[in-house]
């Protein structure tokens, strides 16, 4: 199928115009004409100011093309949403970074660090050097896994009890139960691992707050922000503007993974995911991004205060330290070197150990469907990049994209 472009915005801002129009170029050429991805949106603005705007390749297997209105899932891009509801919260007076998370989840009381077993032999385990505090969860320093790791004993437990199976045996008070039961791969604070560690600060929101995890993100997030189009199952009447999902299978390249029309994500999850839930689409991302980009706010609704994102935006690594020094995870959203972690967002604390074009204090994060976004405070710059394939790390994308973005800059 021939693949459209559309450019559906003019450029504005201090941009190449030229240099701009060569990343659609440059997309189509390297992943649409070449099959690797089933299309791609590109959004870039600068002080919340959408500068360019692209739509590329088919929403569904032979169908029309990706437009304005297409409905992504953006995976691990929830993590930021559950994490700036977590710190609405934190400015209530209602909890605490440093609130020891058994305070909230008392299922997490005595939990241990693995010391042998597992494999049907019972699991043995040493106590905790410090509690797990509410900021392990945010920066993934709790000793929490994700089953799909394939690292040790106890991400195997995970997958033996499918406990993060969203539509399976458990609801979100079952998944931290049957968390409470577990070993943690590490005393919390020792060691960074990309985790389940915001699927329980979901919990946290929801006990904390006494909303639904969904009413609590609809009502204070989703609806102040006009972010009509991001929920956690898409309603009957936008169902035909789900896309197609695809994932990677070595030897046979991109397979259908999950069909927009029968979808998964038509349906409410019993088991809600904070970590990694959603759909949306670029444009309702872009406005979560440009309310981090003026400090907490947008169109007049004060989301979080501008201190709170300062907050949020810090490398709070103990020691300062970077994934490069800290990660045992075998797979994670960032990439590692010059890079540390806040409340919720991977922080670019040293541009020149990324090797390529940022700023110190740039903040961004992922999901497993290789969609993207990052925030620039020094550029005023922010990107939100769409597509549905996984898992992420399979092509070189968004370094790709950043290269190419930062350097339109004149």
């Amino acid at each position: 199928m021939e693949t459209d472009m559309t450019v559906n915005l003019p450029v504005t801002g201090r941009f190449d115009t030229a240099r701009l129009a060569a990343i659609d170029t440059f997309l189509k050429e390297r992943y649409l004409d070449s099959g690797k991805l089933p299309n791609c949106q590109l959004l870039i603005a600068q002080g919340g100011e959408i500068a360019h705007f692209s739509s590329q390749g088919a929403a569904r297997e032979g169908g029309a093309s990706i437009d304005e209105s297409s409905l992504f899932r953006i995976a691990s891009m929830t993590k930021p949403i559950t994490s700036i509801a977590f710190m609405m919260l934190v400015e209530e007076g209602k909890v605490a970074v440093d609130t020891p998370v058994h305070h909230v989840l008392p299922e997490f009381k005595g939990l241990g660090v693995y010391n042998g077993g597992g494999g049907g032999v019972p699991f043995q385990t040493k106590p905790t050097t410090e509690p797990m505090r509410m900021v392990d969860l945010l920066r993934h320093t709790s000793g929490l896994t994700y089953g799909f790791q394939n690292r040790s004993n106890v991400d195997a437990a995970y997958r033996e009890g499918k406990i993060e199976n969203w539509h399976g045996g458990l609801d979100l008070n079952g998944f931290i139960a049957a968390l409470g039961k577990l070993p943690l791969e590490f005393s919390p604070g020792d060691a960074w691992n990309y985790s389940v560690s915001t699927d329980v600060l979901g919990a946290v929101v929801e006990r904390v707050s006494g909303q639904s995890l969904p009413d609590f993100f609809r009502t204070r997030i989703f609806a102040p922000l006009k972010m009509d189009d991001t929920f956690f199952a898409v309603p009957e009447d936008k169902i035909d503007r789900l896309t197609d999902c695809y994932t990677f299978v070595p030897g046979k390249g991109r397979v259908m993974y999950d069909r927009g029309e029968a979808s998964a994500w038509s349906r409410m999850p019993k088991l809600v995911s904070g970590g990694g839930g959603l759909v949306s689409t670029a444009l309702d991302y872009h406005r979560f991004c440009t309310m981090l980009l003026n400090g907490g706010e947008l169109d007049g609704a004060r989301i979080v205060g501008r201190k709170t994102i300062e907050l949020m935006t810090l490398n709070h690594l103990p020691g300062g330290s970077d994934l490069a020094a800290m990660s045992k995870s075998l797979f994670s959203e960032a990439a590692n070197a010059g890079t540390g972690f806040g409340l919720g967002f991977a922080v670019n604390v040293d541009v020149a150990r990324s090797m390529i074009p940022g700023s110190a204090g740039e903040y961004y994060w992922g999901g497993m469907f290789s969609t993207a976004f990052f925030v620039d405070p020094v550029e005023q710059l922010s990107m939100v990049f769409m597509t549905q394939m996984s898992p992420s790390n399979v092509y070189p994308i968004r370094r790709e994209l950043k290269t190419l973005i930062y350097s339109a800059l004149t």
